[in-house]
């Protein structure tokens, strides 16, 4: 497959590049480059300057801020911003939440939330794991119980991204025990400000805090915080893991690491090494072979339809391929690497990108349960 885009793909694809170069705050560009993750301060900034375009929410209709982009010009977004590098929309506001509130909420609730979703004004973590409750996320144990017109909450979520961060939480609760485990979930917006809610940061083995337990102790929320209807929250959850594929392979991204990799081994002693440049080119050759793949799912819609499961293989592919990457660069930054003072250009923060980067086989559904999808789905 070649990936003939059309002239006016093209063209955005121009427009999108000149934007960022224009408009990507400098700071920005350089920590990412360097290894960090975006923080909270580096999304919000750069969010609210795609919101002048509508691209902070791309797939949205204009009518709800968005741009309401096609499939192919949200690949291409996707891919500049990674390539730039640059923050991506903050994934539980525009991909998840959004959707969600667009397909079960309320008018009230759709014009509240949707655009402070988009501009950022509000953050959202999600509240789905639980320490009982994590590929088998019906098994839930936070309950919310009715009493007049409030939820009381009680309960523990954990691994909660971003958590240390939010506003807000978007979670799954169990509103009754009655029938069969999917069938007494609710999904409700929860304040996060709101008494009786602690947050607890996990450290990870990269020694920063992503990652949260977020407990609730006779938490009150507002029965107006409900989406969609009183148990049957399993169909919102339902919806909003199987909306986003589009960034699923994370295609620009390991462009962009590959080319900070051939950056760091041209003034490397290892710059002639053989073995380096071989590795090179298996990793050139694996990344092009992902982004025909990944392109041919997200814009063949007859491929979609027949091989629903296929985005298993997207996910456990790339992040084969990011793990690699980060190894090469924390391979690439040496003995610096292992240093923390700021003034090392790469080194400390490529190696923690690389330590993180363990953490990729589990987010978004583990390895092993993706295999496990692909071999019940796809192979049988």
């Amino acid at each position: 497959m070649d990936l003939a885009f059309t002239s006016e793909q093209l063209a955005f694809r121009e427009e999108v590049r000149a934007f960022i170069a224009a408009r990507l705050p400098s700071s920005i560009r350089e920590r990412l480059r360097q290894g960090h993750l975006p923080n909270r301060e580096d999304t919000i900034t750069w969010q609210r300057i795609l919101t002048e375009r509508g691209w902070s929410a791309p797939h949205w209709p204009k009518e709800y801020g968005g741009a309401a982009l096609s499939q192919a010009e949200r690949l291409i977004l996707l891919d500049e911003l990674y390539r730039a590098p640059a923050p991506l929309p903050q994934i539980f506001n525009v991909n998840m939440l959004g959707p969600v509130l667009m397909k079960f909420g309320t008018q009230q609730q759709r014009e509240f939330f949707l655009p402070k979703l988009a501009n950022m004004d509000l953050w959202f973590c999600q509240g789905f794991s639980e320490p009982g409750a994590g590929s088998d996320l019906a098994a839930l144990r936070t309950s919310a119980r009715r009493e007049g017109n409030f939820y009381v909450v009680n309960g523990q979520k954990t691994w909660t991204s971003t958590a240390q961060w939010a506003d807000w939480i978007f979670a799954l609760v169990r509103t009754s025990s009655d029938a069969r485990k999917q069938a007494g979930i609710s999904f409700l917006l929860i304040d996060l400000k709101t008494p009786g809610i602690t947050v607890r940061p996990i450290r990870s083995i990269d020694g920063t805090d992503h990652v949260n337990e977020v407990f609730f102790e006779d938490v009150k929320v507002p029965i107006s915080q409900l989406v969609g209807e009183e148990n049957k929250g399993w169909d919102c959850a339902k919806f909003l893991l199987a909306n986003e594929r589009t960034g699923i392979a994370n295609v620009g991204l390991c462009q962009e690491r590959l080319e900070l990799a051939r950056e760091m081994a041209r003034t490397s002693a290892l710059a002639q090494d053989p073995a380096l440049r071989r590795e090179f080119a298996m990793l050139d050759a694996e990344i092009r072979a992902l982004e025909l793949t990944n392109a041919r799912f997200l814009l063949t819609p007859s491929e979609q339809a027949a091989l629903p499961a296929f985005a298993s293989v997207l996910k456990l592919k790339g992040t084969e391929i990011q793990q690699d990457l980060h190894m090469l660069l924390a391979k690439l930054a040496g003995e610096d690497g292992l240093e923390q003072p700021e003034s090392a250009e790469h080194g400390p923060h490529l190696v923690q990108r690389y330590l993180f980067s363990r953490a990729l086989s589990i987010y978004g559904g583990t390895s092993e349960i993706q295999k496990d999808i692909l071999a019940r789905t796809v192979l049988t």
